[in-house]
């Protein structure tokens, strides 16, 4: 059987954001893969727009890609107690699609962020925002990266052990979640 094809989505725009790097210890813990990352640099949904225009290329692409894939995995920061708004847009324009990308769709959510509780209200209004379409969402464990500025080494690696060993077990639930 070939590598599988995992898609990652950050919910931050940042080149050096925390979630880049934490989807990229999650490619490396999942190990072998054709890791695509996703280009949420979308415009902003409008009603209007789309009955004027039609779905943009770019959201076409994202969603071709969420279909393509074999698993998603997400990583989003927490803002004012939510995820990204680069994220939710992302999933609004999405659902406008025909092909319904996410439908039993594996899909295993993580999160960075500056906080104490690293992301964990962003995650509980993720799984919220991804029920209408249908995925298989894994629901443990939970990976709730805190303070995550301060936990990552020169080289983009996780700093701690229980990090570690959490993203890694998530990463087993997920390849075990594809193979069903």
């Amino acid at each position: 059987m070939s590598d599988p094809k995992i898609l990652t989505i950050s919910g931050s725009l940042r080149a050096g954001a925390t979630n880049r790097k934490l989807l990229a210890e999650a490619t490396r813990l999942f190990g072998p893969a054709e890791v695509t990352e996703a280009d949420l640099n979308l415009p902003l949904y409008d009603g209007d727009d789309e009955q004027a225009s039609g779905i943009p290329e770019s959201v076409q692409r994202l969603a071709d890609q969420i279909g393509a894939a074999d698993a998603v995995i997400i990583s989003t920061p927490e803002y004012n107690g939510a995820p990204s708004g680069v994220l939710k847009n992302a999933l609004d324009w999405v659902s406008r699609t025909s092909n319904k990308p996410w439908q039993d769709k594996p899909v295993a959510i993580m999160s960075a962020a500056a906080g104490r509780a690293g992301g964990e209200k962003s995650q509980m209004l993720l799984r919220t925002f991804l029920v209408p379409f249908q995925p298989r969402v894994l629901t443990a464990p939970q990976v709730h990266l805190a303070a995550s500025h301060s936990e990552f080494d020169e080289g983009g690696r996780l700093l701690s052990e229980l990090y570690t060993e959490t993203l890694e077990a998530l990463m087993t639930a997920l390849r075990a979640e594809i193979a069903r």
